[in-house]
């Protein structure tokens, strides 16, 4: 087989980051349409990721935000996303460099993307599922998926509540990952 010269997967990995760079871009001019929300997974551990100490200590390696309700000063640059969300009600500033994105998903219209961990950061369990994977099934970098269709039902555990009275949640992404 030939060699790729081309590095086809980092091609993909590069287009798909601009996905979201995109809905990123035009939910800060605009705003959130309609149901459209979002989940951003990304890599707590990456060089030049700024979060608050006490989130880097409850989740050293990944987390997830959800922007819906309650956010503000959204930017998608070149190079990172940036954003204001409530946690413990102080508004705090995360600043995220694209490659730390580990996934992406808008439940509302059941689109979602996940990306591989970045290279060079201590991946754990995370690289131990990566590396499980890639034996069984070669894929790129990034992949899409399908997510299950939104049913109005809260997750398994979780109470209904009002929509108004939401503030920033950390949610795991478990549900919307492939097995």
């Amino acid at each position: 087989m030939a060699k790729d010269q081309f590095n086809y997967p980092a091609l993909m990995d590069g287009a798909l980051r601009g996905v979201v760079r995109s809905v990123l871009q035009r939910t800060a001019e605009r705003g959130l349409p309609g149901a459209h929300h979002f989940y951003i997974s990304f890599r707590t551990d990456y060089p030049g990721v700024e979060v608050p100490e006490y989130l880097r200590e409850k989740y050293p390696e990944e987390i997830t935000i959800v922007l819906q309700h309650q956010f503000w000063g959204l930017e998608a640059g070149e190079d990172h996303l940036a954003v204001t969300l409530s946690f413990r009600d102080i508004h705090e500033r995360l600043v995220v460099p694209w490659p730390a994105l580990t996934g992406f998903a808008d439940p509302s219209v059941s689109f979602g993307l996940q990306f591989e961990a970045p290279p060079g950061v201590a991946q754990g369990e995370a690289k131990a599922k990566v590396e499980s994977a890639a034996k069984t099934e070669p894929r790129p970098e990034a992949t899409m998926h399908a997510l299950p269709a939104p049913t109005g039902e809260p997750p398994a555990g979780e109470e209904a509540r009002p929509a108004a009275g939401r503030t920033g949640e950390v949610v795991a992404l478990d549900a919307f990952r492939k097995k």
